[in-house]
């Protein structure tokens, strides 16, 4: 197991100024990147960022430290994350950095490194960056210096790209789609795929001012895109996050749409189609719903960790091709590398047009189980094994709701937060089990705090 100091499972992130997010760090880290990365014989990186203001910042201390390495810098401009891992692929690049917190609110940022194949970089690669990071900061001689330059026709090329996952011999001509784009990464990208393969786009969250990145809008906030939808009567609507990697979508009444409904979606249609080559990957918190769904087609269903990293390790163990988060982070390794919200949201309206099907009846073979989630304060590390009592609660309530429910205890990889998850056909009944639980989780960490 990596004992990593920096990189989390999702690259370095923290708010900005703060520590690891600022320009002294960031420096440090261009420059061990440089130094690690220039041993494989590349000298050129692709650095992408979202629309945060911090991100003009971050990219002047990111080449400044790749150029004392030695290594070029390719700016792409704001481009949602898959676009960056997308042209670091095409352009043969030793790597693609990418400048973006996600979904979080401006104020954070963070930075997340592709290898030349589009992957996330291997523990390795990140812990040799980090032993580099500990190490006194040198330059290379001038003759030896590394360039900056930008890629003036990435979103072009990305824009194509997306255009070439939806088939040929289909348009989108006839459907209104309301688009909400998070002030983010794809707000001059969404509405240009989806115009120009024939859709009539309404279009919010396209006016980034540097802060309002994620403020009550996008793939974590709804609810203007669902008003949206009612108000213009679309046939459906898309809300992506600030880098574009998540997608959740709303049907033509205003449901919401979430991750684990788009992968059913899309399971099914490549069934229909014979090209779905093995099952499909979900995480711990994957709706039951979506399991016993998939069941009733004869599409086998696996579960991994929480948390896109561990989906794409899944889907590679077992030489699938289609896994989800139900926030909406979904991978589709026959179209691209990483989670794609544009691409997953394009194979959904393959869907519905090649079905001549609303998304409202494409998910209505799927029934969503209620789940109740509550997060309760938890110091340190957590082992159901260690808490004796604590484990007999968990073990009675997954009794009671025998194969009609599950019980999750999680630990937070980001706060110090048990997340308590109590699921089943319910409401009621799993909302007073999943209080009983989370009182139980309060005890043992009662107890935690006195050891």
């Amino acid at each position: 197991m990596s004992k990593l100091k920096y990189f989390g499972t999702d690259g370095i992130r923290g708010k900005v100024g703060d520590k690891i997010i600022s320009p002294d760090f960031v420096l440090k880290l261009g420059w061990a990147a440089g130094k690690v990365l220039s041993r494989h014989g590349s000298r050129k990186i692709i650095i992408g960022k979202d629309t945060r203001i911090s991100g003009y910042m971050l990219e002047s201390a990111l080449e400044a430290g790749l150029a004392a390495a030695g290594l070029s810098a390719s700016f792409t401009g704001p481009m949602p994350t898959p676009a960056v891992a997308y042209l670091t692929r095409t352009f043969r690049a030793e790597a693609g950095i990418v400048i973006s917190a996600s979904h979080n609110p401006f104020y954070d940022n963070g930075i997340k490194f592709f290898s030349i194949d589009g992957a996330k970089l291997p523990d390795d690669v990140e812990e040799a960056i980090e032993a580099e990071i500990e190490k006194p900061l040198s330059c290379v001689q001038s003759s030896e210096l590394g360039k900056a330059s930008r890629i003036i026709d990435a979103p072009g090329r990305y824009i194509e790209f997306c255009k070439g996952t939806f088939p040929s011999e289909l348009n989108l001509k006839g459907l209104k789609i309301a688009l909400d784009c998070a002030n983010g990464a794809t707000y001059h990208i969404a509405p240009s795929v989806l115009s120009e393969l024939g859709a009539t786009v309404i279009a919010i969250g396209v006016s980034p001012n540097g802060m309002n990145i994620n403020e009550k809008c996008g793939a974590t906030d709804i609810h203007q895109l669902q008003a949206l939808v009612i108000q213009e009567k679309a046939h459906v609507g898309l809300a992506f996050d600030g880098d574009g990697d998540r997608v959740i979508m709303v049907d033509h009444l205003g449901h919401k749409v979430n991750g684990d409904q788009i992968l059913y979606i899309i399971a099914c249609d490549g069934q229909r189609q014979n090209q779905l080559f093995g099952g499909v990957v979900g995480t711990l918190m994957s709706n039951m719903g979506l399991e016993l769904a998939l069941k009733k087609i004869n599409v086998p269903f696996a579960r991994a960790k929480v948390g896109d990293r561990y989906v794409l390790g899944k889907l590679q163990e077992l030489d699938w091709r289609i896994g989800a988060e139900n926030s909406g982070h979904v991978i589709l390794l026959d179209k691209t590398t990483t989670g794609d919200g544009i691409v997953a949201g394009l194979q959904v309206l393959t869907a519905m047009v090649s079905n001549n099907m609303s998304l409202y009846d494409l998910c209505s073979c799927m029934k969503l189980f209620p789940q109740i989630i509550i997060n309760v304060y938890f110091k340190g590390e957590f082992n159901l094994d260690q808490y004796d009592q604590l484990r007999k609660i968990t073990e009675k309530i997954q009794a009671e709701l025998a194969d009609n429910g599950r019980v999750l205890l999680r630990k937070s990889g980001t706060e110090p937060f048990i997340r308590v998850m109590v699921e089943g056909e319910d409401e009621k009944q799993i909302t007073i089990l999943a209080q009983r639980l989370a009182e139980a989780v309060q005890v043992a960490s009662h107890k935690n705090d006195h050891l």
